[in-house]
């Protein structure tokens, strides 16, 4: 029986997403300490998620007037821990919670990446998962010391590529059934069932022989978020978890279909990968009670929040130019990072944007498109989406932490597993079982191909 799946946005920083979450009154600040980590994890355990997983970013936004001070000063995304040790402490908590964390393919190596998430794939039993991403800001290049070796949007994803086959070539390296641990004969596991991958591409290598063995969901879910049309691409072939962002219902309907016939064209089974839509849901015991909570959390950001997170988005000092000043053509056409939101400016209807339309239009920083009620009121909209289907499940935003959650947990689970499309108990311990997405076969993922036309 289908149901709906639930995954909680997390980032290992000062605030949520929303550089306002941090000054919200209910907002803890501890948000450096392994307390507040476990805190939440024990919540999302109560409501039955199925994973929280860690977004992630090498840099504090500091490309706005080229300077840090306003970051620091406004709290906007200043403090960034290390999302996989986050991770860990909130694993030592848990049974069943999936725990996932962004990992680049543009900063780490593949074999390192593989190694890493599939110990974490054992220490949790199961329950990792690992979010793929390019990277798209230029100050992480500068932390990473390749400030001067920017590739290409689209070569990125080429080069993504090759990291996938690597980092899953190593994962199939070792057969389920390769360690014996037989004393009396002196043989620890079958060479025969341990292989070198000699792998040589156009932008990578590895050899091998990957030194974690197998889990007992074969390897991580792999978590993607790609929304450019490159990245679809990307997402069709190689995500099992996808994280998406609509804006409306119909919007919402054509994508889900156009991903799934995407996944599909690459030769996999559509159901091999969940979608989940992100929104933040403002949620009390009664509507007016939620609407009331979305006023005042209205009042908490301010223009610099927006200012700050363009500029990182779309690598571009948002400074260089008045609010009300259009930008150039040659000006859009040079704006990196993130082309989607780029994109979704220009097709509002406006051939040269200003800065306050890029604001308005994105709503970046701000808390936008909420989904605001009661319990019945959430819940309906969630049946709508995953009913149409848009979706098969939800990214949870949080607009502050931990209260975001404890308010989701509280009024609207409880509403969704009284209409019987929400679990009331974990029914597996991996986080495939959750998902409902199958082990993993050796060698499952060579038969993807590039999409078919």
């Amino acid at each position: 029986m289908r149901q709906v799946h639930f995954v909680a946005f997390l980032q290992a920083q000062n605030c949520t997403t929303l550089p306002a979450a941090w000054r919200h009154p209910d907002a803890r600040t501890d948000t450096y300490s392994p307390e507040y980590y476990q805190h939440i994890a024990r919540v999302l355990e109560a409501g039955k998620f199925d994973i929280g997983f860690f977004d992630d970013r090498l840099a504090m936004p500091d490309m706005y007037r080229g300077d840090h001070a306003h970051t620091v000063e406004n709290g906007i995304r200043c403090v960034k821990l290390d999302a996989v040790t986050c991770l860990m402490t909130m694993a030592a908590v848990t049974k069943h919670l999936g725990l996932g964390a962004t990992y680049s393919t543009t900063y780490y190596e593949p074999f390192h990446v593989a190694r890493l998430f599939q110990t974490v794939d054992l220490m949790t039993k199961g329950r990792a998962g690992w979010n793929v991403v390019t990277s798209v800001n230029d100050n992480e290049a500068r932390n990473m010391g390749r400030g001067d070796e920017h590739l290409e949007h689209d070569m990125r994803y080429d080069r993504a590529d090759e990291f996938m086959e690597v980092v899953l070539g190593h994962w199939d390296s070792w057969d389920d059934d390769a360690i014996v641990a037989d004393k009396a004969r002196n043989l620890y596991a079958h060479a025969d069932k341990v292989r070198r991958i000699d792998y040589k591409g156009k932008f990578l290598a590895s050899r091998g022989p990957f030194t974690v063995p197998r889990s007992v969901q074969g390897h991580p879910v792999v978590i993607q978020a790609g929304m450019s049309g490159r990245g679809q691409t990307f997402a069709a072939r190689w995500g099992e978890l996808l994280f998406v962002v609509y804006h409306d219902l119909g919007t919402a309907k054509a994508e889900y279909a156009k991903a799934k016939a995407a996944v599909a064209a690459c030769g996999r089974d559509p159901a091999s990968q969940k979608i989940c839509a992100l929104f933040y849901p403002v949620c009390a015991a009664t509507k007016a009670e939620a609407e009331d909570k979305k006023a005042a959390y209205d009042k908490l950001p301010n223009e610099i929040d927006q200012l700050s997170l363009l500029s990182e988005a779309l690598n571009y000092d948002f400074a260089k130019k008045g609010l009300d000043e259009p930008f150039t053509d040659a000006e859009l056409t040079g704006l990196g990072g993130m082309q989607s939101m780029r994109d979704r400016v220009l097709r509002a209807g406006k051939k040269n944007p200003t800065v306050r339309d890029f604001m308005q239009i994105t709503g970046r920083g701000l808390l936008r498109e909420a989904w605001i009620g009661g319990p019945k009121e959430i819940a309906d909209k969630i049946e709508e989406w995953w009913s149409a289907p848009a979706c098969d499940g939800f990214v949870i935003g949080p607009t502050h932490q931990p209260g975001g959650f404890e308010d989701f947990v509280k009024f609207v689970i409880p509403e969704l597993q009284r209409r019987g499309i929400y679990r009331k108990e974990y029914t597996g311990t991996t986080l495939r079982h959750h998902l409902g997405l199958a082990k993993p076969a050796i060698g499952d993922w060579k038969t993807r191909g590039a999409t078919k036309t």
